[in-house]
């Protein structure tokens, strides 16, 4: 059986393109879009890996990954970060608050597709 991707993210072509890609490739991949209730969703699915979009509406990403670094059961969980703006700042709060990796939309299938095979083969 694949592993299981959480996808948090609130554009409906970057959510089917990732799914897309993943689901291709053996992945069983759960979506999310909502940043206010995206911690609860994470703690209930317990996934292989979050993707996780840093502007959603609600709450940040960057909120949401300081809930699950917090959380003991979690904080090892990888967390891979997507942002439109890929800003030297946003990287560098991403790094500090604990995202295993950071990538700027747009991206590419491959490169999305690699982070998370590197990310889960630990």
């Amino acid at each position: 059986m694949g592993k299981q991707v959480l996808l948090i993210e609130d554009e409906p072509n970057i959510i089917e393109a990732i799914r897309f890609i993943l689901q291709r490739e053996g992945w069983a991949v759960d979506t999310h879009s909502d940043g206010k209730t995206a911690f609860s969703r994470v703690n209930e699915t317990r996934p292989d890996i979050v993707i996780l979009d840093v502007m959603l509406p609600g709450r940040s990403g960057f909120d949401i990954l300081r809930d699950i670094r917090a959380d003991h059961s979690l904080a090892g969980l990888p967390v891979l970060m997507l942002t439109a703006k890929g800003q030297v700042k946003d990287r560098e709060m991403a790094e500090r608050i604990g995202a295993s990796r950071f990538m700027a939309k747009p991206f590419s299938n491959t490169e999305v597709l690699a982070s998370v095979r590197e990310l889960t083969e630990s």
